[in-house]
C-alpha cells in the first residue's frame, strides 16, 4: 500500500472494527489526532488507522502514517467502519459516495487550526443534512467515539450525475 513514510503504530491484523482517521492533506490537526489516540489507548477490541498529515504530535495507541497516496486512502476509506475527520468537503464527499458513517470534529480559527472558523460553519450545516455526527470538542469526540454505533450512514451519492439530470441538462441547453 503506496504512503508517505513507513506506517507506524500497533499493527491492525487479526482484529474487530477499524476506524480510519484522515487530516485531510493541507494542515496538520494535532488535537484530533491526539483526542482518537488517547481515546484509542482505551479500546481492546477497536484498531484505528490515521492519516496524520504534517500533524506533530506521533500517536502511540494506532497505527499511522502521514499521507497515503490516493489509491491507499481510498482502500482504507473502504475498509473502515467508520470515518473520523476535519470537516473538509472531500471527506464528506467520499463518506457519502462509499456509504461510510462520518464523524466530524471541525478546526476551529481561534487554536488557529485554520485562518477562520468556516469549518465550524461548515460541520453545523452537515449537522442539520443528517447522516454525519459532528463533535464540537475533544469530549464529544471521546463521547461519539464511544457511541459509534448510532452513527448513521450519510445519504449515498453517485459518482456521475444521474441520466435524468443528464438529460433535463441536454434539453436546456438545446432550448437555449
Amino acid at each position: 500500500m503506496g504512503s508517505s513514510g513507513e506506517t507506524r503504530g500497533p499493527g491492525l491484523s487479526g482484529v474487530g472494527a477499524v476506524i480510519f482517521v484522515t487530516v485531510g492533506s493541507q494542515m496538520p490537526f494535532d488535537r484530533m489526532v491526539r483526542a482518537v489516540d488517547n481515546w484509542a489507548a482505551r479500546q481492546s477490541s477497536v484498531k484505528v488507522f490515521a492519516q496524520i498529515g504534517d500533524s506533530e504530535y506521533q500517536p502511540r495507541s494506532m497505527e499511522w502514517v502521514r499521507l497515503l497516496d490516493p489509491e491507499a486512502y481510498k482502500q482504507r476509506f473502504l475498509e473502515a467502519e467508520l470515518i473520523v475527520s476535519h470537516a473538509g468537503m472531500g471527506t464528506v464527499i467520499s463518506a457519502a459516495e462509499y456509504g461510510k458513517p462520518l464523524l466530524v470534529l471541525p478546526r476551529r480559527g481561534d487554536l488557529r487550526e485554520t485562518r477562520n472558523d468556516h469549518q465550524v460553519a461548515t460541520a453545523k450545516w452537515l449537522e442539520k443534512l443528517g447522516g454525519i455526527r459532528v463533535a464540537m470538542d475533544e469530549t464529544m469526540l471521546g463521547q461519539a467515539l464511544d457511541d459509534r454505533a448510532s452513527i448513521t450512514l450519510p445519504n449515498a451519492i453517485e459518482r456521475v450525475a444521474p441520466d435524468g439530470l443528464v438529460a433535463e441538462i441536454r434539453r436546456f441547453i438545446a432550448n437555449c
